[in-house]
């Protein structure tokens, strides 16, 4: 498909562009439209419609777009209760969609112990310790964010640290990531793990060498015990935490999202939000597919899919993870990592069972979206795409497979060949201490010229699609977006881009961010382009994109974000 390079598109696609848009919005040269609630003139608008044009004003009734095209287009779309306003040049684009979220986890986590803005061990444990002096009623001491790369190859974060901070009660700090665990002493004897305890299939317990005693980091599912024993949040604290992140992402754009892991309770949730007429995103909810269950749990899917569809939640899709994360060498891989043993990482679901899982869901309706970090479990999770068309034929239902960090050469043509979706977050596409001190070192110089191959893919002819994995990291799309086209840390710690031929231009981006998401959540005919019929789902960003340095977008802010043409984020008037 052919992109644009300049905003300046000429007068003639400008003129072809109105007229086509005009006439799909008046029923015929007798009947004039009717007035719009809201025109939005002298703007720089990109339509990420099928030729990518560009437009000056929109216009907007119950909700809908009725017209696309020029301002002296627009005039006719205006009547005596119209409000009119000026964009003075700003930037429109249609509403960002983030197709790999946390919403409910991620706002209760910013009303908790949030150590997601510290960067070190002794940060970390000055932190908790000042919490627990703060919150004196609070049975156990529950947060989150901590990066791995503090503690060095493997994450082992010893119990020791917090033990000096909160000896008194017990302490559960989940990484940045959501893969590892820190705990204290007192959540160890409560969830009875002991050097006796075995590691579970799906994870292991970091030990001391010599003694076998637990360190006080539990890698994947070896926290299961301890999260047995561990207090749930409450539906109040879950509501906090959703609002939270309706009015987070609506404060950057966003107007629909994939969370990636929901059970029933964050279900009542949404359907809570949606009954009071506060939420402001389109959600496909992705159901949590549990490893230590089998294909019973399919049944469950059905009913919840059932019971809590509505006009903006979907529960259609079904998550499954199949692998870790390489810092602490989970994440699947073909060849083993350079560490001794032949560790490959681990297999969550093991592949015959994956795909009779799959092929089952696909034949139920489902959309399956996978977390596949590496190559190995890149290759399971295509494999069992392969095995459901084999047995079901191409049902249309838009598998995706999220975070693929390390992608076999092999493999990238099968994504177009299946119809499935790369789903990158394009945030961690940079040369951080992740990738720099505990993933290249442990794959090598040829594995690792491939890590994040998002330019690969889109060369190959895959559906591209961005997300954020907030709360690992920022759901600010405008940041991602800079990470994707220049493969440099947005904050300015790196000027040389990482994997450079892997960049790709602010169009893709764009698009992967707006039309392709909307693809992947299935809300491509209401939104995802700005073209007429379609809802008013829209941003304006102070900035136009395409006119400032590459480095300046994660800077840009969006001043006003658009809901079915109510505004739900900043204000019109201060345009």
């Amino acid at each position: 498909m052919r992109q644009l390079s300049s905003p300046a598109s000429s007068s003639l696609r400008l003129a072809i562009a109105a007229l086509s848009c005009t006439l799909a919005g008046v029923a015929s040269a007798h009947s004039p439209p009717a007035a719009a609630e809201l025109a939005l003139r002298n703007g720089a608008v990109y339509t990420l419609d099928g030729a990518r044009s560009w437009a000056h004003a929109v216009a907007i009734r119950r909700g809908r777009i009725v017209y696309v095209g020029t301002d002296v287009g627009l005039a006719s779309h205006i009547g005596a209760r119209t409000r009119i306003v000026d964009l003075h040049g700003r930037m429109l684009l249609p509403g960002f969609q983030d197709a790999h979220i946390h919403p409910i986890s991620g706002g209760i986590q910013a009303h908790g112990c949030d150590l997601s803005d510290l960067k070190t061990a002794d940060e970390y444990v000055d932190a908790v310790r000042k919490y627990a002096a703060a919150h004196p009623q609070e049975a156990w001491i529950i947060g989150a964010g901590w990066l791995m790369s503090a503690f060095g190859p493997g994450a082992r974060a010893r119990r020791e640290l917090l033990d000096a901070a909160v000896p008194d009660r017990p302490v559960y700090l989940s990484s940045a990531d959501g893969h590892t665990v820190w705990v204290n002493s007192r959540a160890l004897e409560l969830a009875h793990i002991t050097a006796a305890t075995p590691d579970p299939p799906d994870g292991y317990i970091d030990r001391d060498p010599q003694t076998h005693e637990p360190l006080g980091s539990l890698q994947e599912g070896a926290s299961a015990a301890v999260d047995a024993v561990l207090p749930q949040p409450t539906p109040a604290q879950r509501s906090a935490g959703l609002e939270y992140a309706v009015r987070l992402l609506n404060g950057y754009g966003i107007t629909a999202i994939q969370d990636a892991n929901v059970s029933e309770e964050d279900l009542k949730t949404y359907r809570a939000l949606e009954r009071r007429g506060a939420l402001t995103l389109h959600v496909v909810a992705a159901q949590w597919w549990e490893d230590t269950e089998g294909l019973e749990q399919i049944a469950r899917f059905e009913r919840l899919r059932r019971q809590y569809r509505s006009a903006l939640i979907d529960p259609g899709t079904v998550k499954i993870k199949q692998d870790g994360v390489m810092e602490n060498y989970t994440a699947l891989l073909l060849e083993p990592y350079h560490i001794p043993g032949e560790v490959r990482g681990i297999a969550m679901v093991e592949p015959r069972l994956l795909k009779e899982a799959v092929t089952r869901l696909d034949a139920a309706g489902f959309q399956v979206h996978f977390h596949t970090i590496g190559d190995g479990a890149v290759r399971e999770a295509l494999d069992a795409i392969a095995a459901a068309r084999a047995t079901n034929g191409d049902l249309g239902h838009r598998h995706h497979l999220a975070h693929l960090e390390l992608i076999d050469p092999a493999d990238v043509p099968r994504f177009r060949e299946l119809g499935t979706a790369a789903n990158f977050q394009p945030l961690w596409a940079y040369a951080d201490d992740y990738i720099t001190q505990l993933t290249i070192p442990f794959l090598g110089p040829e594995r690792s010229a491939r890590l994040y191959a998002i330019g690969s893919l889109y060369r190959s002819g895959a559906l591209v699609a961005f997300g954020s994995d907030w709360s690992v990291s920022s759901a600010n799309p405008l940041e991602e977006l800079q990470v994707a086209v220049t493969r440099m840390d947005p904050a300015g710690g790196s000027t040389e881009p990482f994997l450079p031929q892997e960049r790709i231009a602010l169009p893709e981006a764009l698009a992967a961010f707006t039309v392709n998401a909307a693809w992947v959540n299935r809300l491509e005919k209401e939104t995802g382009t700005i073209e007429v019929g379609k809802r008013a789902d829209l941003v304006v960003l102070e900035r136009n994109l395409f006119a400032i340095p590459v480095t300046e977008i994660a800077h840009t802010r969006a001043l006003v974000t658009l809901f079915g043409g109510r505004v739900v984020h900043g204000d019109l008037a201060a345009l």
